[in-house]
């Protein structure tokens, strides 16, 4: 009776135990990663599956919108790692003091190479103007054509201020116009349906057929292609070239602290990870898969020219380039 007694107890104290919480991770990343068909919930569950961990995902409406996020909050920051920040951001992100070292990465490569010590790519595509094909049969060839082309053939673009989409276009001008860059905004202008705060609504409109075109990757037809089964939406291919970006995480100083950040960084640059990229990301994987890209992905356009302004001249020059923007279109 004792014993029966004893052992009674006993199981009544472990049922009165508290639950032990599980590690957290807080991860900053932008909306479309973590719509319920972005990258976001497959990462979500492979990592938890190898860290026996919490992932907590907070997203903002674009990779800009992160930075200044990020910046606002400061050092009280909740963010261990901020994923969607390009190499446009690189910069200006180290200098705020609110990011740090992350350990050493393998399997990483990137069109150009890549040596950060801060951040590290997870993947990589190309702007492009993306097109509906039964919405208009002559697409622009060239970003001159775009520019100086049929106003009423309109494009929805995003703002540079919050969305890292924007910041491309901004200085995909920029790199083929250099000084007369407002004169080119000045023209493209009459085109310009609307401009929203990031990419998930400008391709919203697109696809509802408010415009015939907007501004996204020459990855996004692949979405159409797999997913939808058609060729409709298809990207039109410029002789200037086409922007790269390239999309990058780092760790927190707050997440320095969290041994969790430093093992996510090292799972984002392998199978767990980038085997989500292709087809939920819509953008070429950084690190390594476990699996082929689909052969659609050879149907793609294939830039004539990588064009890529670096990531001091984007940091000095951002907000005047910014300003020069908002000064023609705000008029």
């Amino acid at each position: 009776m004792r014993t029966m007694l004893v052992s009674l107890l006993s199981v009544m104290t472990v049922l009165a135990a508290p639950a032990v919480a599980k590690e957290k991770l807080t991860v900053y990343t932008y909306d479309s990663f973590t719509a319920e068909w972005g990258p976001g919930p497959q990462v979500k569950t492979n990592f938890e599956a190898q860290c026996g961990c919490e992932v907590d995902f907070v997203s903002v409406a674009d990779g800009v919108a992160l930075l200044n996020r990020v910046k606002l909050e400061g050092a009280s920051t909740k963010a261990d790692v901020v994923l969607g920040l390009d190499t446009n951001l690189t910069v200006e992100a180290k200098a705020t003091g609110l990011f740090a070292p992350h350990g050493p990465v393998s399997g990483v490569s990137v069109p150009g190479g890549w040596s950060d010590d801060t951040f590290v790519p997870y993947d990589y595509g190309y702007f492009a103007v993306v097109y509906d094909t039964q919405a208009l049969k002559d697409p622009p060839k060239s970003l001159k054509e775009l520019v100086e082309g049929d106003p009423s053939q309109q494009i929805a673009i995003q703002d540079p201020r919050t969305s890292t989409p924007g910041l491309g276009l901004l200085l995909w001008v920029k790199a083929v116009y250099g000084d007369k860059a407002a004169d080119a905004w000045a023209k493209l202008k009459g085109r310009v349906l609307t401009v929203t705060p990031g990419w998930s609504e400008a391709y919203g409109l697109f696809t509802k057929g408010e415009a015939p075109m907007v501004l996204s990757y020459t990855t996004s037809p692949a979405y159409h292609m797999i997913a939808e089964k058609t060729d409709r939406y298809q990207a039109a291919s410029f002789a200037e070239g086409h922007y790269l970006q390239i999309e990058v995480a780092g760790i927190t100083t707050t997440g320095a602290k969290n041994p969790l950040s430093e093992k996510f960084i090292q799972f984002m640059t392998g199978p767990g990870f980038q085997d989500a990229i292709p087809e939920t990301n819509w953008m070429y994987p950084a690190g390594k898969m476990d699996k082929p890209l689909d052969p659609v992905f050879d149907k793609l356009v294939k830039p004539a020219k990588d064009l890529l302004l670096s990531p001091e001249e984007v940091a000095a020059n951002r907000k005047a380039w910014v300003d020069e923007w908002l000064g023609v279109m705000s008029k």
